[in-house]
């Protein structure tokens, strides 16, 4: 190797760790909940979900925070930049560039890619969800990150000229799950601001003034379903990963069940959450019982 080779080697791995530190940035100031359980992870499997985070939520914020009518050219040119870099390996958006790693080796293409900006870009021209719609929305938007995580916990140490290791059906559908239920906890915390300053309704036929007593029920029995298949996949993770899916399942579980003590004309008036304390005794409870064998 030249030393113009292994000048431009140590300038490469800069930038790699450089990229990998944005997204840090991006996950510590946008979510604890999904930042704590992430500490449970080894480091190259906390890095690629940091990646995986901070590229959906810089997506989030394109249709959240930018607005106007230039938020479909600015989303439309963040999925090229993914499509780029996800044949070059490289990009001068650090978080892509990020991201672009990780998928290059974990197996995250436009097949999980596609439908995750197609939501994004529903939200720039739905604002009253159907059933339909409503099923794509979720797909898009949460159960395809469900599957990205899943690639990292099961790929993020494959070597190049190794095999991806894929999961079963039944795990497959626990990460879909996982990444439904959580969405649908964010709906119900975010429905007055969804509404309001959004101009958005996603949960189909609940209106304005939010859902009515029949409507909450059932909104919450669909979310406790999708908790529940999600916990019957934990087993199937490997170690680290279970722990991690563990603990941020029992924070939202935690914010699930402040939710079902609410009465369904409250829910709007304040966003529900889980504080420090509470967060830390979730951690300090899942993890113990990981260790001790007697995971939920």
């Amino acid at each position: 190797m030249t030393a113009d080779d292994s000048a431009r080697a140590r300038a490469l791995a800069l930038y790699h760790r450089t990229a990998a530190r944005s997204c840090h940035e991006v996950l510590a100031g946008y979510s604890t909940s999904f930042g704590l359980g992430s500490r449970v992870l080894p480091v190259r499997q906390r890095r690629d979900i940091e990646a995986v985070y901070a590229l959906v939520r810089i997506a989030d914020e394109v249709v959240d925070t930018r607005g106007g009518a230039d938020a479909a050219q600015a989303l439309d040119e963040l999925a090229g930049q993914v499509a780029r870099a996800l044949v070059t390996g490289w990009s001068t958006n650090l978080v892509v560039h990020a991201f672009a790693r990780t998928a290059r080796r974990v197996g995250i293409g436009a097949e999980l890619i596609d439908p995750f900006f197609a939501s994004m870009r529903a939200d720039l021209t739905i604002r009253v969800h159907d059933e339909d719609s409503y099923r794509r929305y979720i797909y898009g938007s949460a159960e395809v990150v469900g599957l990205m995580c899943l690639a990292v916990f099961l790929n993020a140490d494959r070597r190049p000229g190794d095999p991806l290791r894929t999961a079963d059906p039944d795990t497959v559908a626990g990460a879909r799950a996982l990444g439904a239920a959580f969405q649908k906890v964010n709906f119900l915390r975010d429905l007055a601001a969804d509404t309001d300053e959004l101009g958005r309704r996603y949960f189909p036929g609940v209106g304005d003034r939010g859902p009515d007593q029949q409507q909450y029920a059932a909104i919450l029995a669909d979310i406790t379903a999708d908790v529940d298949r999600a916990r019957r996949s934990l087993p199937a993770l490997p170690a680290r990963p279970r722990a991690a899916v563990a603990v941020t399942l029992g924070l939202y579980d935690r914010l699930l069940t402040q939710l079902a003590e609410l009465p369904p004309e409250q829910v709007r008036e304040r966003r529900v959450r889980v504080s420090t304390p509470r967060k830390l005794i979730v951690l300090g409870r899942t993890l113990a019982g990981e260790l001790s064998g007697g995971g939920r």
